[in-house]
């Protein structure tokens, strides 16, 4: 069986596994159809992703079906197309007890703390596996790409017509925008590339949008806001400076939730936080409710997955097609790889 293993920053090569055993109980063997190229493998890629060992096979944007599966297995059978949620977590620890397996403290990330899904087949835990009947692998594999912004537009409880801010027009922050538009918000968003905010704003329904390179980002919101500034602001961008610089962009009384992350310390203005009674928020990963809704969203036309689909690669060329995706000026949004 062939993968595909990222042996060191900047090198991926193919390599040999054994075909893996019968599922044990409560696993599924699934054969991967779609593999979706997010931020976390570009960042693996140039080796700048926390929380990464090497050498590791990546891939955990994922569109499977389900070969067979072990014993006591009810929620999937064979046959059933499905997406996968990543994130196997202990079930034991203070996180999953209180119903948050999305911070478990001991996740084990698929394609980031142990091997992920750019192989042929493995097996993983049946209760990770999301079925939906009517979705192409296409979309099942962006499922979870979406999840990562529901669930954080979910944790700063986005509301109808409220200003939404937010910050990076890369995959994380189109689907924390996609939510917030979702839910009726006015969103803006705020980057540098001119070709993603037109794209936000002609494919997502976006209503404005900020180029930080060409104007001053302050002075836009509030003129766009009536001087009210935005009462929650994400930061997708994992930049310290546009981190740490986000933290001006809020209303008094605002939310601030970080969903991009990067290796380092973050500071700010105690006064300046303090006198707005801000609310700051990480976000990390998903719930399983959030895979359940966004696949019947989907399934109803009421989120697109159309547009995100940029780039296309064959398993066997991702070697030599993965270079090319990382970088920014080849207008990538998503790379999907066909297996």
């Amino acid at each position: 069986m062939k993968a595909i293993q990222l042996k060191e920053p900047g090198t991926l090569c193919s390599i040999a596994m054994p075909q893996p055993p019968a599922p044990a109980a409560g696993e599924a063997l699934v054969r991967v159809h779609r593999i979706g190229v997010c931020g976390t493998d570009i960042h693996a890629f140039g080796g700048k992703q926390p929380f990464f060992s090497y050498p590791r096979i990546l891939g955990h944007e994922l569109g499977v079906e389900v070969l067979a599966v072990g014993e006591g297995v009810a929620n999937v059978k064979p046959g059933d197309k499905c997406s996968v949620e990543p994130y196997i977590n202990c079930q034991k620890c203070i996180a999953c007890r209180r119903g948050k397996p999305n911070c478990c403290t001991d996740i084990q990330v698929l394609g980031v703390h142990t091997d992920g899904g750019m192989r042929e087949q493995f097996a993983l835990p049946a209760r990770k596996l999301h079925p939906a009947a009517k979705l192409p692998f296409d979309q099942l594999a962006l499922v979870e790409t979406l999840g990562i912004g529901a669930h954080a537009v979910e944790r700063a409880q986005v509301e109808k017509d409220e200003f939404v801010l937010v910050i990076g027009a890369g995959p994380i922050g189109l689907a924390a925008m996609q939510f917030a538009v979702e839910k009726g918000a006015r969103v803006i968003v705020l980057d540098i590339n001119e070709a993603r905010l037109e794209f936000c704003q002609r494919q997502l329904g976006v209503a404005h949008s900020i180029n930080g390179a060409k104007e001053n980002a302050l002075d836009a919101l509030k003129h766009i806001t009536s001087n009210d500034l935005p009462t929650a602001v994400f930061d997708a961008t994992g930049n310290p400076k546009s981190m740490m610089g986000s933290f001006e962009y809020p209303a008094h009384g605002g939310r601030l939730v970080f969903i991009g992350l990067f290796q380092g310390d973050v500071t700010f203005n105690d006064p300046n936080f303090h006198r707005r009674e801000l609310t700051l928020m990480g976000s990390r990963n998903a719930q399983p409710a959030d895979f359940k809704r966004i696949i019947e969203l989907v399934e109803k036309g009421r989120i697109n997955t159309a547009p995100w689909i940029t780039h296309r690669g064959a398993f066997n060329d991702v070697e030599k097609e993965f270079p090319a995706w990382t970088d920014p000026k080849n207008g990538v949004i998503k790379a999907m790889i066909e297996v």
